[in-house]
């Protein structure tokens, strides 16, 4: 069995005889693993106040800066999403060293009811590709310690950079297990996180009946700003998460669940108006929730679209693939679904990924997307296999073609998209990818039909899920038990499809140099154990200039 601890790469910082990021990430492991998790409803417990229960945060790493969070809990009642308690001064810090010797930023800044007691500071004027460390304190009570990293200079030529990449955490199907096998690495640069970061059902409505191995909190259908700050609350009490955020830098997009399944810019299929009110209503708290509690910078026009840049080495797009979206066709509308007039991205979007594709001049170009780009096409799947398919993609069974929730249903804004790559000779792009609870390693046609004898325009790398259901999980099989007919029928249909995994959960890791990009793809042993071991499954890599996937023969070093 392959172990999912990476060994250190680097020392992580050049103080000399500083400690190295293994000793950080343990004791930050060790610290969370002590915060209790018999909560209540409010995501928090009763504690002396004030009190950091939701551990510390940062995200989105740029050359000279990092946002950092946390959220103080300065009175017992002060709960997430409970709207009381009182304003409460903070104190920020970073250095060059865990013992916090060289301090090189700090401040002051206060957390309020109105931002549900969340801190987010936005912190300039540090040196690039060095590690840091940052707490918080309060009167009396100091924070969890977190390790952060910033991003390469815009003219470096980076030797090398490695990602963590996850989406899909539905707390009642498991345990973060992904997570802790990640917050123990020492290798990464950041973890990207491809959304689904939460779900919005209520407890015992998902996964199905039978499955769930801890219930989440507030036990109802999250619909109000109350509600999301409470889940979101909830969801930082777990200690691999935390782990995670005080380990790293967190990279995110948003999904559909982060709001509600298979949102579109005017509703979702989980909200009926006539029983849960407004749909504005209800984006617009969830969005205030999710950048209050997510150590993420809001974007273009209040979303999660943006760019960030990592040396000469690459790019990294960010899209929001829900704010501008139509609604889904329904299956078998080929008309709707290849209708140009109808659009997943939404204008101003997709000028916005051409040009920033056209104008990078890093070797590697990524794309964050949260549902797959790449064609999938599932009418050679076995009859007993579609209904658990449907189930699992989140579309009707009958007639099963394609997943309307993926670029398949707005192949107009992927026809113009990957036919930009191809006439402007944009090479070294890699989408990655969430959403479907599967592992993917994918070739990107302009034309499905036409691959293999014309060349791809990219590559396409997706995760499976942390916890959500795969096939096995739906099916109440052990894995790779009846799965294989349904992976051998898409990679064989689909012969841009390289490989596809239905039944492991797990987590990638990008590595990226000048002459290769390479994901290596992960899986833990049983979700519903909070201990379970990681073990590595595949790799593939495109070599630079190359226009197709290869297998590696295992994980990077």
């Amino acid at each position: 069995m392959t172990d999912a601890e990476g060994t250190s790469r680097r020392p992580v910082s050049l103080l000399p005889g500083a400690p190295r990021r293994r000793t950080v990430v343990a004791a930050a492991a060790t610290s969370t693993a002590l915060l209790p998790l018999g909560l209540g409803a409010t995501g928090a417990r009763a504690a002396e106040s004030p009190a950091f229960l939701h551990g510390v945060a940062s995200g989105d790493p740029l050359p000279d800066g990092i946002l950092l969070w946390t959220r103080i809990t300065p009175t017992a009642d002060a709960t997430p999403g409970s709207g009381l308690g009182p304003t409460t001064d903070v104190h920020w810090q970073v250095a060059r060293d865990d013992a916090f010797d060289t301090v090189v930023a700090e401040g002051r800044t206060t957390a309020t009811a109105a931002g549900d007691h969340t801190v987010k500071v936005d912190v300039r004027g540090l040196a690039p590709a060095t590690d840091y460390w940052f707490r918080f304190t309060a009167p009396g009570v100091t924070s969890p310690l977190g390790h952060t990293r910033t991003a390469p200079a815009s003219d470096a030529a980076s030797d090398n950079l490695r990602f963590g990449v996850v989406s899909c955490a539905n707390w009642e199907s498991g345990w973060f297990a992904s997570y802790r096998h990640l917050a123990g690495r020492t290798d990464l640069d950041a973890v990207l996180h491809l959304g689904d970061y939460l779900y919005e059902y209520g407890t015992g409505e998902y996964p199905l009946e039978g499955g769930t191995v801890r219930e989440v909190s507030p036990s109802h259908e999250i619909l109000t700003l109350a509600d999301y700050r409470a889940r979101h609350g909830h969801y930082r009490t777990d200690a691999d998460l935390q782990a995670l955020h005080a380990a790293h830098p967190l990279i995110a997009i948003w999904d559909d669940h982060e709001f509600a399944n298979d949102a579109w810019s005017g509703g979702a299929e989980n909200h009926t108006p006539e029983t849960e009110g407004s749909w504005a209503a209800r984006v617009r708290a969830a969005r205030q929730a999710y950048f209050e509690w997510m150590p993420v910078r809001p974007a273009v026009e209040g979303t999660t679209y943006r760019r960030l840049r990592f040396g000469t080495l690459a790019d990294l797009h960010l899209l929001d693939l829900r704010s501008f979206r139509d609604e889904q066709p329904r299956i078998g509308d080929g008309d709707a679904i290849d209708d140009p007039d109808r659009t997943l991205t939404g204008r101003r979007q997709l000028d916005w990924l051409k040009s920033g594709l056209s104008a990078a001049q890093a070797t590697w170009r990524m794309i964050g997307t949260s549902v797959m780009i790449s064609p999938i096409a599932f009418g050679s799947v076995p009859a007993y296999l579609l209904a658990p398919l449907a189930e699992l993609l989140g579309v009707p069974e009958g007639g099963l073609a394609v997943n309307v929730d993926q670029w398949d249903g707005y192949t107009d804004d992927r026809r113009e998209l990957l036919t930009h790559l191809r006439d402007n000779g944009i090479d070294g792009a890699v989408f990655l990818t969430g959403d479907i609870h599967m592992h993917y390693a994918n070739d990107v046609p302009v034309r499905a039909a036409t691959y293999p004898w014309d060349d791809p325009v990219a590559a396409e790398f997706v995760v499976s899920s942390v916890t959500s259901d795969n096939l096995d999980d739906i099916l109440r099989v052990e894995p790779y038990t009846v799965s294989a007919a349904a992976e051998l029928a898409v990679c064989t249909t689909n012969r841009h499809v390289r490989w596809v995994d239905m039944d492991s959960h797990g987590y990638g890791v990008l590595d990226l140099t000048a002459e290769r990009v390479q994901m290596d793809y992960y899986a833990v042993a049983d979700k519903t154990d909070r201990a379970t071991t990681s073990r590595h499954l595949r790799s593939y890599r495109r070599n630079a200039g190359a226009s197709r996937l290869e297998r590696a023969d295992g994980p990077v070093a």
